[in-house]
């Protein structure tokens, strides 16, 4: 099975979106938050192997980790950025769809990395 290397993007600001999001309800939903990490986990064991219902591809590079406690839909929005490379960008709750202007903010953190992955890169071992 592939070993993939998963980096969280850290923003020119250096917040860490993903890291941020986790936080804003790591102590009120731990339940949720550690289902987060869960997939995660499972990322870095099966990278593009791995698929639904744990993940799925939505468009133009962009994926989703996607996980459910009780009515509430957790997703993490992530891409490859290289063979075995993963790149969280973005999270969120959802009911049905992952609105565009997600997808569309995850693509531009993407392309931000590609352009310098030492800038925009965070890893919870750094």
């Amino acid at each position: 099975m592939p070993q993939t290397e998963v980096f969280f993007f850290q923003d020119d600001d250096k917040s860490v979106p993903v890291l941020d999001w986790l936080n804003s309800f790591r102590e009120r939903k731990e339940r949720a938050f550690k289902k987060c990490f869960g997939l995660i986990r499972l990322l870095e064991e099966f990278g593009h192997e791995l698929r639904r219902p744990r993940a799925d591809y939505l468009r133009d590079g962009v994926y989703e980790l996607r996980t459910k406690v009780g009515n509430v839909n957790y997703r993490i929005l992530y891409g490859f950025v290289g063979e075995n490379v993963g790149l969280l960008a973005a999270g969120l709750t959802k009911e049905k769809q992952v609105p565009a202007a997600e997808i569309e903010k995850a693509i531009a953190r993407i392309a931000k990395y590609k352009s310098d992955p030492k800038k925009y890169r965070f890893t919870l071992r750094s």
